[in-house]
C-alpha cells in the first residue's frame, strides 16, 4: 500500500501541472482550509449583522395638492378658436389670455341680443307696471261700488219707512173717508131732507179719493220693497265684473313676473356667457400642450383647449405597493426614495450606506386600491432627516421607493424570505387608529 501511494506521488510530480506541484506541498492544504473556516466565519458573522427592512414600491413624482396638478383648460360653450395669445412652454400669470373664441350657435349670433333682451324686460316690467296700476283703480271701483250699494240700501230703506208711514196715513183717512160716508148715507135714508144730494156726493168723493190714494201708497211701498230687494242684485253683478276684471289683470300680472323673471335669468347668462369668450389662466404656470391648433377650430363644450401645469406645485411622491405591504405602512414612516436620472446606489437593509437617494416620509394611504391592484402611498420629502428633493424634479419623473420598517439580523431576513414569511413590525407602529390619526394630521 505504501509502494502505491510512492508510485502515484511519484508519477504526479513528474506531470506538466501547476496544481500537481500545490499538491504536493503540506501548506497547500492548510491555506485552503483556512480560506474555507474564513469564509465560513465571515458568513456567520455576516448573518447577525443588522438589517432594516422594507417595502419596496415605484411610482412617479406628482404635486401633493390636487391644485398643483395638470389641469386641463376646456371651452365652457360650443365655440370657434379665433385667436391665440400664448405659446406652448410659455409661463402665464392668473387671469392672463390664453384664447378667444367666437359664437356658432344661431342663437347668440347677433351681436345686440343681450340689449335686446334687456329692452324686452324693462318692456315687460313696464306693463306689469302698468296693470298693477289698473288693478289699484279697480280696487277704488269696488269699494266704490260698495259704498254705493250701501248708500243705495239706505236710502231705499228710508222711502220703504215713509211709504208706510204714508199708507198708514193713508189708510187712516180712507177709514175715516168710509166712515163719514157711511154715516152720510145713513142721515140721507133716515131724514129725508136733512142731507142734500150734492153734499152725500162731495163724501162719496172724498171716500174715493182716500181709497185711491190709500191704493196708490200701498203700490208706491210695494215698488220700494222690490227695489231694496234688486239694489244687492244690481250692485252684485258691477261689483263681481270689477272683481273679475282685477283677478283676471293679477293674473296677468303674474305672468308678466314669470316672463320677467325668465328674461332676468337670459341677461344673466347672456352676461356670463360673454365672459366665457375668452379663456384665461385660473393660476400661475406653464402651457404645457394645446390640444386644438390654429384659428377657426370648433371647439365643443367641455373640450379642452390646453393643458396647463401649475407653476409652484408642491411636489410629491406617488408609490404603488402591494396589499401584502400596505398594512405595514403608516402616515409618518421614514421612505427612501431614487428618482430616474439621478445616479443612486441603493442597499434597502443598510440605507446609511445608500448613495444619491433623497429622504422622504408617508403622507397618505389610500383606503381603496388603484388600477392595477396596488394602493397609493403619497410621499413628501423629510426635511428633518435630509435635505430637500432637487428643484430640477419634474411631474411624472419615475420613482423606484423603499419605506423603512424595523430592524432585524441578515440571517433573520434570509430566514423569512426563504420561508415566504411576511416583514416583521412593532405592534406599537402599527395601531388601528394610524390611518385616521394620518388622515386628521
Amino acid at each position: 500500500m505504501a509502494n502505491t501511494d510512492y508510485i502515484i506521488d511519484r508519477e504526479l510530480k513528474t506531470l506538466p501541472l501547476e496544481t500537481t506541484k500545490l499538491l504536493g506541498e503540506e501548506k497547500t492544504g492548510r491555506v485552503v482550509s483556512n480560506w474555507i473556516i474564513g469564509t465560513l466565519l465571515a458568513v456567520i458573522v455576516a448573518l447577525f449583522l443588522p438589517w432594516q427592512q422594507s417595502v419596496r414600491g415605484d411610482g412617479t413624482v406628482t404635486a401633493f395638492r390636487p391644485v398643483d396638478r395638470p389641469q386641463d383648460l376646456p371651452s365652457r360653450i360650443d365655440g370657434r378658436i379665433e385667436a391665440w395669445y400664448v405659446l406652448e412652454g410659455q409661463f402665464v400669470k392668473q387671469g392672463d389670455s390664453i384664447a378667444r373664441i367666437s359664437e356658432i350657435k344661431e342663437d347668440y349670433l347677433n351681436p345686440n341680443v343681450l340689449p335686446l333682451t334687456r329692452d324686452q324686460q324693462r318692456a315687460k316690467e313696464g306693463s306689469i307696471s302698468e296693470k298693477l296700476a289698473k288693478a289699484r283703480a279697480l280696487d277704488v271701483q269696488i269699494t266704490q261700488l260698495e259704498a254705493q250699494r250701501d248708500f243705495k240700501i239706505t236710502q231705499t230703506r228710508n222711502k220703504v219707512t215713509q211709504y208706510e208711514a204714508e199708507v198708514r196715513q193713508a189708510t187712516l183717512e180712507d177709514s175715516v173717508a168710509r166712515d163719514q160716508l157711511r154715516r152720510r148715507e145713513r142721515l140721507f135714508r133716515d131724514t129725508l131732507g136733512l142731507v142734500s144730494v150734492n153734499e152725500l156726493q162731495a163724501f162719496q168723493v172724498r171716500a174715493q179719493s182716500a181709497s185711491a190714494k190709500l191704493v196708490e201708497k200701498q203700490q208706491m211701498l210695494a215698488i220700494t220693497r222690490t227695489d231694496l230687494d234688486a239694489v244687492p242684485a244690481e250692485y252684485g253683478e258691477k261689483i263681481a265684473k270689477s272683481r273679475s276684471d282685477r283677478a283676471a289683470t293679477l293674473a296677468e300680472v303674474n305672468e308678466g313676473r314669470s316672463e320677467v323673471a325668465k328674461l332676468k335669468d337670459k341677461v344673466g347668462a347672456l352676461s356670463v356667457r360673454n365672459n366665457f369668450y375668452l379663456i384665461t389662466a385660473p393660476q400661475d404656470g406653464y402651457v404645457v400642450r394645446a390640444t386644438k391648433t390654429g384659428q377657426g377650430e370648433i371647439l365643443k363644450s367641455g373640450e379642452t383647449i390646453i393643458t396647463l401645469q401649475p407653476a409652484r406645485p408642491r411636489k410629491a411622491v406617488e408609490l404603488f405597493v402591494k396589499p401584502m405591504d400596505v398594512a405595514l405602512l403608516r402616515p409618518g414612516r421614514h421612505v427612501r426614495v431614487q428618482f430616474d436620472g439621478w445616479p443612486a446606489l441603493q442597499i434597502s437593509g443598510w440605507p446609511q450606506v445608500a448613495v444619491g437617494t433623497f429622504g422622504g416620509q408617508v403622507a397618505v394611504i389610500d383606503q381603496f386600491q388603484s388600477k392595477g391592484g396596488k394602493f397609493r402611498v403619497l410621499i413628501v420629502p423629510d426635511t428633518t432627516h435630509d435635505g430637500d428633493w432637487p428643484p430640477q424634479l419634474r411631474l411624472g419623473t419615475g420613482v423606484n421607493g423603499w419605506a423603512m420598517l424595523d430592524n432585524v439580523s441578515v440571517g433573520w431576513e434570509l430566514w423569512r424570505q426563504l420561508n415566504g414569511f411576511p416583514l416583521s413590525i412593532d405592534p406599537a407602529d402599527a395601531l388601528p387608529g394610524d390611518a385616521v390619526a394620518g388622515e386628521k394630521k
